[in-house]
């Protein structure tokens, strides 16, 4: 993602930590990200949302969950790792609007997945003395730069099933990263391993029913899932819902990148699996329409609502089913029925796990699996990205406001925090000062895919407009990833499409619902404005691209608020597998060379570079962090309270130091490189090193 502080950028942190919604709700809305005209309070919501992917002086935000150990993202401060089922719904709904450098961490952390897949060969160590021999194709729970757990690592681990919808999921999303990018390159080394991931579900296909088969844990959300309990008390395999929604959602993506590689055999191979599939998805749906948990070998259905035994209603495959258009809408509708009319599934406005308590787990429902509390019950806004795409799929967008409102509630304390015990309200670590998790984002993503829902396919881009009614204009002032090309959205009115035009000219390829973009006849950039009803088109322009970043301040010029220690001391981070300590000096400094950097790239004709956008990203981060420290000390930001403070002003610092560290490495590493390109940006890091002015 790139972030502009350019020119006109140097107040900007001031105007998006005190802009404050107009008193006049007729008044035009005119945020940093969004703009617009109607509800001026999904609007803002809206904007706050993307502000969390963007440095920003009042919100945590993306950039926090940096780490230089792989040069990707981490799942939290107090979590070394990536995981599939935490990252799944953030990751699919923040695709298309992430841009560099968020574009190479989001791959370098999914690489932690595919560079240690299963094949079949190769032992992994999963508790220090033990180990396990994956099957080819499959992925994992989570994994780090050093290790990786192919089953899910919580509960009781030996009896597990390999990370079966792990592995559905994580393919879908990288998938959705290659329809997106569409980079021949990476397309030609990702799409072998996806269709090993592929062909290793399909080794759980049950040729009777056409469903799969998964064992205890073989789930997304798991350990949540026991399978089916055997005659002597042990867990064998059932069919599992999820794990065929996630798998034909997947394949519908897998379907579009043999198409972009024009290979017809694999496209009509795994069209083919698919209609299958669907087939037997069918066996899993109720009277009402929803899915069932699951069904065991001689027939026993878990998670018919209302039932005597297993009569829990479970969230996730009902509402993915309608996030990735796995049901059609008149099932979509009555899904979202059953759903809608469960109170104790929603009971503080984000979706739980399920309801009520499951009663067919290999533990008792106590503890830390007590109803409510963690993968029985519990709230995951991973689920909840997936569930606002159904709500926005459908309308509801009543519900997708009070979702994302009771998420900033988290968000203004620096809450950040996943799962949320007490049904969704409150944190999994209350002793943490703060707390920060990559699925606490899945909320934010969730509301801003939702407006437009964004279905890549071979042949183009489909934009499938989902704006509230209250909303009779809005634009969006950032740009929408496609392959190389950057749009931005507009809508005026409401009600059916009536007219398109793509940079003032008149644009054909519509209906009364959707806008259909061929990749070949798009322009590389991109102003879409979609005119609803009876509104009026009016000039829509692209912004206008600022890759500058503004001056750093000196260090006689930061604020040092009262519950703030002395700036000019030790400033902790850890870089990985060490701590580094260094002073706002040292740091400031190093930020100037980053900034010289981009300058120079920007003049080499680079500025769209992946490591161009990571100095950017690394200044402005130190910039947020001293506009924030401004606020505070002037009392035009309300501080936390002073342990959470004091924790919160640490990440601010220790976020720019850790995304220093990061990118001083790679471009290091670069020295004696035989690669020209690398030699040439190498050579450009070295000139911003001896130049001065700033």
């Amino acid at each position: 993602m790139k972030t502009t502080f350019g020119a006109a950028g140097a107040a900007f942190l001031l105007f998006v930590s005190l802009a404050v919604r107009p008193l006049n709700a007729a008044a035009p809305f005119n945020g940093r990200f969004f703009t617009g005209e109607g509800d001026i309070e999904y609007l803002e919501l809206l904007d706050n949302a993307r502000r969390m992917y963007d440095a920003d002086s009042e919100f945590e935000n993306m950039a926090m969950l940096y780490t230089p150990q792989w040069n990707g993202v981490v799942e939290g401060p107090t979590w070394g790792a990536w995981w599939v089922q935490n990252s799944y719904g953030p990751t699919y709904c923040a695709i298309p609007f992430y841009e560099e450098p968020f574009v190479t961490f989001l791959q370098n952390s999914q690489d932690l997945w595919f560079d240690k897949m299963g094949d079949g060969k190769t032992s992994y160590v999963w508790n220090g003395k033990d180990s396990w021999v994956p099957p080819d194709g499959c992925l994992m729970d989570c994994a780090s730069d050093t290790w990786a757990m192919h089953r899910q690592g919580d509960g009781r681990v030996s009896i597990h099933d390999w990370g079966v919808e792990f592995t559905a999921a994580g393919g879908l999303m990288q998938s959705e990263l290659l329809l997106v990018n569409r980079d021949p390159a990476a397309l030609a080394k990702y799409l072998p391993k996806l269709e090993r991931c592929a062909s290793f579900i399909e080794s759980r296909r049950d040729p009777t029913n056409n469903l799969f088969l998964a064992g205890p844990a073989g789930n997304l959300l798991a350990p949540s899932y026991a399978g089916a309990k055997l005659a002597d008390g042990a867990y064998g395999m059932g069919c599992l819902a999820g794990l065929s929604v996630t798998y034909i959602a997947f394949l519908d993506r897998l379907i579009e990148l043999e198409k972009l590689e024009g290979r017809a055999g694999q496209t009509e191979l795994w069209s083919s699996r698919r209609a299958s599939a669907r087939d037997g998805l069918a066996l899993l749906a109720t009277e009402e329409g929803y899915l069932v948990k699951s069904i065991d070998p001689d027939g026993t259905r878990h998670g018919v609502y209302g039932a005597a035994r297993h009569g829990y209603f479970e969230a996730s495959p009902n509402h993915d089913a309608i996030c990735f258009r796995v049901v059609d809408e008149a099932q979509s509708l009555r899904i979202y029925q059953k759903l809608a009319s469960i109170p104790g599934l929603r009971p503080h406005d984000v979706v739980i796990a399920n309801c009520p308590s499951l009663d067919d787990m290999y533990e008792a429902p106590q503890g830390l699996w007590a109803f409510g509390t963690w993968v029985n019950g519990g709230h995951w806004t991973t689920c909840e990205a997936r569930a606002l795409m159904a709500y926005s799929r459908l309308g509801k967008y009543e519900d997708a406001r009070r979702s994302m409102k009771h998420i900033m509630t988290f968000a203004r304390q620096f809450r950040m925090d996943n799962p949320l015990t007490d049904f969704g309200n409150a944190v999994y670590q209350p002793g943490e000062p703060i707390n920060l998790t990559y699925d606490a984002f899945g909320a934010p993503s969730g509301l801003i895919r939702g407006l437009f829902e964004y279905l890549y396919s071979a042949a183009g881009l489909r934009l499938v407009p989902h704006i509230p009614e209250g909303i009779t204009r809005l634009e969006q002032r950032f740009p929408i990833r496609f392959g190389t090309k950057r749009l931005y959205l507009a809508v005026a009115g409401n009600g059916p499409i009536r007219s398109v035009r793509v940079n003032g000219k008149r644009w054909k390829s519509f209906d009364a619902n959707s806008v259909f973009l061929p990749y070949k006849s798009t322009p590389q950039l991109a102003a879409i404005q979609i005119v609803r009803g009876e509104a009026a088109a009016k000039t829509f322009k692209a912004p206008k691209s600022d890759c500058s970043v503004a001056p750093l301040p000196a260090l006689a010029d930061w604020p040092r608020p009262p519950q703030k220690p002395p700036v000019d001391g030790n400033l902790m981070a850890s870089a990985g597998p060490t701590t580094e300590a260094i002073t706002l000096k040292t740091l400031l400094d190093r930020a100037a060379r980053l900034r010289r950097f981009n300058e120079a790239m920007v003049a080499a004709g680079l500025k769209d570079a992946y490591e161009a956008a990571h100095a950017r990203l690394a200044v402005n981060c130190l910039l947020a962090a001293h506009q924030r420290a401004e606020l505070l000390s002037a009392g035009k930001l309300t501080a936390l309270p002073p342990r959470s403070e004091a924790a919160a002003d640490k990440l601010y610092l220790s976020t720019p130091m850790k995304l220093c560290s990061g990118l001083e490495k790679l471009l290091d590493s670069w020295q004696g490189s035989g690669d020209p390109r690398k030699r040439r940006i190498y050579g450009l890091w070295l000139v911003a090193d001896t130049s001065r002015g700033d």
